[in-house]
Formats: C-alpha cells, sequence, structure tokens
C-alpha cells in the first residue's frame, strides 16, 4: 500500500468512526436529493451507503408543485418522525411522516407559505419560518397553537432550537438590508440578541449536541463556507475554504458535520478537518439531518 492510500484509508476511518459506524443498513441521515427528477426526502447510513428513497409517492417535476415535493427534513428527537416542507398542494406547507418514510400528513394549512422546520427537544412543539418576508412561528407538534416569536419588522428565519430547549437561533435580515446574522430568542420572545458580526450572509444555523456551539454556512467575500461560533457569540471558526459549502449538520456524536456542496454532502471531522465526500454530485444532494442520538430536556 503506498504513503498516499494508507493516509487516505486511515482518514476514512477516523472519519467513519466519528459518524458513529459504517454500517449501510444503518438510518444515519436524511436528506434531499432530485435524483429521481423531484425534490424528495432521502435517507443513508452515516457513510453514505444504503442510499434510498423514503417514500413511494412521486411529484411531477414539470410543476412548480410537483417538483417540490418534499423538502427541509427534520427529526423528532425519538426519531419516530420526520417533518418537512413541501409544495404538493400549490403552497410550501409543513407535513410530517413516519422515519420510514409512511404515514404522510399535512400540519399546516394557511395561505401563507411554511417552512425550515425545528423540533423541541422535548418533541411536543415545531418553530418554522412562515410567510414572505418570513417571520419565525412555533406551534404544537400537531400544528396546532401556532404563534409568532417575535414582533419585529425584520425577516427571520433558518430555525434552530437549542439541545437544551432553552433558545432558538435563527437567522434575521433588517429591512433595507442584505446582510443576514444569527441571531438567538427564548421561546418565549425574549432576550433576543445577535451572535454573530460578520457583515456577510449567515445561514443554516445547527447547534452542536452539547448546546455550547452552532455550525453555520456564512458568505462574508464571495463564497460560502461552513463556520462555528459559540454559544456566547466568541470563538468564530473557518472550517472550511472557498467551496460554496452551506447547509451544515452537526452528528449526535458532536465529532462530525455534514454540509451540502456542488450537489454533494460532505462529511467532515471537527477535530482534525478530514473531509469524505458521501453521495455522487450529479444527484443533487442537499438539506442533511442527522438522526437523533439522544434526547434532549425542555424547559
Amino acid at each position: 500500500m503506498t504513503a498516499a492510500r494508507a493516509l487516505l484509508a486511515l482518514g476514512t476511518a477516523i472519519l467513519l468512526a466519528a459518524c458513529g459506524g459504517s454500517d449501510d443498513s444503518d438510518l444515519d441521515l436524511a436528506f434531499v436529493s432530485t435524483r429521481d427528477g423531484d425534490y424528495a426526502i432521502y435517507a443513508m447510513s452515516a457513510s453514505g451507503g444504503g442510499q434510498h428513497r423514503l417514500t413511494d409517492a412521486h411529484g411531477d417535476p414539470a410543476t412548480p408543485s410537483g417538483l417540490f415535493f418534499q423538502t427541509e427534513p427534520a427529526w423528532s428527537p425519538d426519531g419516530n418522525t420526520i417533518a418537512f416542507a413541501s409544495k404538493r398542494s400549490g403552497t410550501f406547507r409543513l407535513y410530517a411522516m413516519s422515519s420510514d418514510g409512511s404515514g404522510t400528513r399535512r400540519l399546516t394549512s394557511t395561505k401563507e407559505e411554511d417552512g425550515q422546520p425545528t423540533w423541541s427537544p422535548d418533541g411536543g412543539r415545531i418553530a418554522f419560518a412562515r410567510g414572505a418576508p418570513s417571520r419565525l412561528f412555533i406551534m404544537n407538534a400537531d400544528g396546532g397553537g401556532a404563534r409568532r416569536v417575535t414582533d419585529e419588522e425584520a425577516e427571520e428565519g433558518d430555525p434552530a432550537w437549542s439541545p437544551d430547549g432553552r433558545s432558538i437561533a435563527y437567522v434575521q435580515r433588517s429591512p433595507g438590508s442584505s446582510i443576514r446574522e444569527l441571531w438567538l430568542v427564548r421561546p418565549d420572545g425574549s432576550q433576543r440578541h445577535r451572535l454573530t458580526n460578520l457583515g456577510g450572509v449567515a445561514q443554516g444555523p445547527a447547534w452542536s449536541p452539547d448546546g455550547k456551539r452552532l455550525a453555520f454556512s456564512a458568505a462574508v467575500a464571495n463564497r460560502f463556507d461552513i463556520y462555528t461560533i459559540g454559544a456566547d457569540g466568541k470563538g468564530v471558526r473557518l472550517l472550511t475554504s472557498g467551496d460554496d459549502s452551506i447547509e451544515p449538520a452537526w452528528s449526535p456524536d458532536g465529532k462530525t458535520i455534514v454540509f451540502a456542496v456542488g450537489g454533494a454532502l460532505v462529511a467532515i471531522d471537527v477535530a482534525n478537518g478530514v473531509q469524505s465526500r458521501l453521495t455522487d454530485p450529479g444527484d443533487n444532494d442537499s438539506s442533511p439531518a442527522w438522526a437523533p442520538g439522544t434526547e434532549g430536556e425542555d424547559d
């Protein structure tokens, strides 16, 4: 074995260990792909094996409603349910299905567009973005009792509920500005404050399992990269460089972040930066979401 191959094998072994295993029968990640024509939700193991579509129903990619058939998957804390957004009715609404792709049911039905679901750690509520410009909302897990979180006029989106249930990270854009920063707010709308100050476009926050850091993508210059930052707003760290990397998702053991770049899903070891491509760029994959490891605690 050459030295280059030895290093590659070592890097792959380290990465798969960090991902929590390489058994192709495991269902570790949900993601979105257009490999069958429409945007739909798929699943695979942490190693990239066992890739398969979760549902048999297909949309018609020749129409907007059929093209955006299923997007933005979010696992419930117990791993039994996946919430997602779909335009199958002509307007983006939130739906939920069993983790095997069966039993799809609609959660929202207003005239406004809904998307970007994220579960509370106790599984009882879902935060999401509603309207245009989008605003931050919370509803019960069955779709009832929707209420707005803040009363700000700024555009709000990309919510991510913290593992302890006490905070929601989200992206805010002030009226008349192109700058998007990460903010934190309590589920009751209190203690709202800005987390980043990069002066660019930040998006897609994802909490580490211990709640101490967040991963996110940001375009400070011309391309998006993956960063992490402390929950206190300190210690910004750059993980990627210049590849238009977006949509980070933190593994349940905290060792790995999977993100989308160029139509493929890539995993990076947070400690040493070793990367491994999990899917083919030609499949146009995005929006990775890890199956939960352990349940969190809510307020």
